[in-house]
């Protein structure tokens, strides 16, 4: 009897441990997907017992844990190549029984697929990211499966699911927290559900909190250099050669700096700044109509700001550029950019900080995007940023939930969205490896 208790009581604190490490404990005997399903809610990295041979403890532990400190929706399975998991379907099934949007990659026996919901990752880059992991012939699981995560967790849109946050920051935790996390996977139905879908907005709303942060240095930056410009232009109601319409034009530009303060300090969702950076372009336009008036000139039409940077005004032309490995667009640019395009230069790009260093705003990730939308409103914006990573990120459901629209706008990454997911909208590469075996219909 003792010695039962005692084993009952090792394999629980043995399974707690594999929770807190982000490690989903696997089952004695596996069945089937179902059961590397129920694994997967619990931790980003699953192997099954038939194919342990293939990854080991420490090496699961470790993807794991690059998984959960990316705070992205990757789930890994390592299978045995068996009659249980059926290529053909295996990859849906999994995704389908784990109910939750993500990046879904199975290693089944010598062979690798991976599947995505489109919210989280395009299939065209799935299958250039399987394509990838797979060139170069047969590698080790523990190679293709770090080569596979490390070149997808940059891309993944989306978070981690709120059933894996059992841990503190940086993967800390106790045994304890482990055993809560096991009481809680018993837990049954209605419950769970609604406590999983409530910290998920919990999350939701403190990464809107962080990306409006971001986003307040940079429309700081841009209301200062706003001021600055109204400043230079040294103009007074009352001086020689002042009419009513350079009046207007003037009194334009001070009322939309102010709206921009205002709504700047009204800011409570990163949505919020698309109606500051309007009114900067209106301000903007409004002073060069009263520059083109002082100086006899003719006056401007309404053009986008210059695409490169906003602060540099009101566009005057249109011109040729493509983003690195990008496909070339038409942007509208200032005068100055559009002389370094021509000579060959690069041109002088709005850069904000990022955590590789300073990056151009269009490949400094989704936060971004209402930013730039307020500058560039309508239907230019999709067309000035296609292929590049702002770009991407803002077709999908995942952004508008988080950053330009409401509680209901769509499933994002690491959401839970239940069975009932459209398998059109998961995609994948088709498992392969010494020859074409194609995984399901994507």
């Amino acid at each position: 009897m003792r010695t039962r208790l005692y084993s009952a009581l090792s394999g629980l604190l043995l399974a707690g441990s594999a929770a807190v490490l982000g490690v989903a404990p696997a089952a004695e005997a596996a069945t089937g997907p179902g059961d590397v399903a129920e694994a997967l809610k619990d931790g980003p990295v699953y192997v099954d017992p038939g194919a342990a041979s293939r990854l080991s403890t420490s090496e699961a532990e470790a993807l794991a844990k690059k998984i959960k400190d990316a705070d992205k929706p990757l789930f890994v399975a390592v299978l045995p190549d068996t009659a249980q998991f059926p290529a053909a379907t295996v990859l849906n099934t999994v995704r389908a029984e784990t109910g939750i949007t993500g990046l879904y990659a199975i290693r089944l026996g010598e062979r690798f697929d991976a599947g995505a919901d489109s919210s989280v990752l395009s299939q065209q880059t799935v299958r250039e990211l399987t394509g990838a992991v797979k060139t170069g012939g047969p590698v080790d699981a523990a190679t293709e499966l770090n080569n596979f995560v490390d070149q997808a967790l940059p891309q993944i849109r989306g978070h981690a699911p709120a059933s894996w946050d059992t841990t503190g920051p940086a993967g800390s935790g106790s045994s304890s927290t482990g055993l809560i996390v096991l009481g809680s996977v018993l837990a049954a139905g209605g419950a769970g559900a609604y406590a999983v879908a409530r910290r998920s907005r919990g999350k939701r709303i403190e990464r809107e909190r962080e990306a409006l942060d971001r986003l307040r240095v940079v429309v700081d930056e841009d209301i200062t250099a706003f001021g600055e410009e109204l400043d230079r232009l040294d103009f007074h109601p009352a001086e020689a050669g002042a009419d009513d319409a350079m009046r207007a034009e003037y009194e334009r530009s001070l009322d939309a700096y102010e709206k921009a303060k205002s709504l700047m300090g009204a800011a409570r969702r990163p949505d919020d700044v698309r109606g500051v950076t309007r009114a900067l372009e209106d301000g903007r336009f409004s002073l060069a109509v009263l520059d083109a008036r002082r100086r006899r000139l003719p006056l401007p039409e309404r053009r986008s700001p210059c695409f490169f940077d906003p602060r540099h005004g009101p566009s005057t032309a249109d011109a040729e550029w493509a983003p690195p490995a990008g496909v070339r667009r038409t942007v509208p640019v200032c005068a100055a950019d559009a002389a370094r395009l021509a000579d060959g230069d690069d041109p002088m790009a709005r850069t904000v900080q990022t955590a590789s260093g300073p990056r151009p705003y269009w490949e400094a990730g989704p936060a971004y995007g209402p930013w730039a939308g307020g500058y560039f409103g309508g239907g230019l914006l999709p067309g000035l940023l296609v292929g590049t990573m702002l770009g991407s990120v803002m077709a999908t459901p995942a952004y508008a939930a988080d950053f330009g629209g409401d509680d209901t706008a769509g499933y994002g990454g690491g959401d839970y969205s239940g069975t009932g997911y459209d398998p059109g909208d998961f995609g994948g590469g088709g498992f392969g490896g010494g020859g074409d075996f194609g995984g399901g219909g994507f």
